[in-house]
């Protein structure tokens, strides 16, 4: 395990201090990390005394968890000791990586277990929003050999691409999503075309927009609770839809994901069909049966259209798992939309993303071929 960071991981790992989260003099700052992304973490640290924050390195030993869940003292590491609730209290910022790192051995364990690990979730964020904590959740800890292997990618590639994506100018994604707020404004039309096949008409909700640059929004109300700790690399602008209007056909370009803790099922090849509002019947060349297993099982409102998300990062190229935030890609969802301010509370939530797609709002073009006018 090498923890000296590359000259990329300093770059991003600047960029996001500076940029992004805007650590200043004087303020604590707490880096939270596993094994495997620990070089990273090193340069994060490093950066944030660059520019005279004072940082705190948390770190978890991958051996030493799995040797606790092992030992079947997960209840154990879901309580978390109370030096950590009083560094919460008395932190400014905080930066966290995924894990851990072992993500087939994590598929492999029972879902029950692993909730019982995170079951201090809840109450951090609980803290966190009465203290006005900012910071990030970095998706480098999404990186391990296993998932690289089952997708068939170059870890090294995949590792790059999200690094590279971490120096993105947050203006200009801002002044991007700022363009597309106009236009998404009120409840209006929205036609998906595409050379493809694709052709759908979808409604706004009238719920405003949000644009996701990087920055995190501690006490926001315009921003869901969890939005105090941003996605990095970042870059998307998302629309909550109107769930009874969509007629036509979205045909995919790019995979989507499981949005779950430990992604792992890929879709890719999909086809949506809606008429009259409702999901009428969809198709995937690449995971077929687990997406219709799941919807399936969805509850109530898993055949309505949920959210529209567009894109903003011009630095973001064919990254797994974060396909979305390539600039001028798209993502339509099925299913529940809370987290952006709709009313579906569908426990289902499905997806399709292309890229080079054109979209009209009101008949006037906002996007076309990967381009935000």
């Amino acid at each position: 395990m090498n923890e000296n960071p590359s000259s990329l991981e300093r770059a991003a790992a600047r960029n996001v201090v500076e940029s992004y989260l805007h650590v200043k003099p004087g303020e604590s700052v707490i880096v939270e990390s596993w094994t495997h992304t620990l070089s990273m973490a090193s340069a994060m640290v490093d950066a944030v005394r660059s520019v005279g924050g004072r940082a705190c390195l948390a770190y978890e030993n991958e051996d030493a968890w799995w040797r606790a869940v092992e030992r079947q003292q997960t209840k154990l590491l879901g309580r978390l000791t109370e030096p950590d609730w009083a560094a919460l209290k008395a932190a400014d910022v905080y930066v966290m990586f995924w894990g851990p790192g072992d993500s087939a051995r994590v598929e492999r364990t029972p879902e029950k277990y692993m909730d019982e690990t995170t079951a201090w979730f809840e109450r951090w964020y609980r803290v966190a929003r009465s203290t006005g904590l900012r910071g990030g959740r970095m998706a480098m800890g999404f990186v391990t050999d296993t998932r690289a292997r089952h997708w068939g990618i170059r870890k090294e590639t995949w590792m790059k691409g999200l690094l590279e994506a971490c120096l993105a100018d947050p203006k200009e994604m801002a002044e991007s999503g700022k363009r597309l707020s106009r236009a998404f404004s009120g409840k209006k039309r929205v036609r998906i075309t595409h050379p493809n096949g694709t052709d759908l008409e979808v409604a706004l909700a009238g719920v405003p927009p949000r644009v996701y640059n990087g920055h995190p929004h501690p006490k926001d109300k315009a921003y869901a609770e969890a939005d105090m700790l941003t996605e990095l690399p970042a870059g998307s602008f998302r629309a909550v839809l109107d769930a009874a209007t969509a007629e036509g056909r979205l045909v995919a370009t790019k995979p989507s994901y499981d949005l779950t803790w430990y992604p792992w099922q890929r879709y890719s090849g999909g086809t949506f069909e809606f008429s009259d509002g409702r999901l009428t019947a969809f198709s995937f060349k690449e995971g077929q049966p687990e997406f219709a297993k799941h919807y399936a099982r969805g509850t109530a409102g898993k055949d309505r259209t949920g959210e529209l998300v567009i894109g903003l990062n011009p630095k973001a190229k064919n990254l797994p798992y974060s396909e979305t935030i390539e600039r001028g890609n798209l993502q339509l969802s099925v299913g529940r939309n809370g987290y952006g301010g709709g009313s579906n509370l569908s426990d289902f939530w499905g997806s399709i993303s292309l890229a080079g797609s054109e979209v009209c709002v009101d008949s006037i073009p906002v996007v076309r071929s990967g381009k935000i006018l």
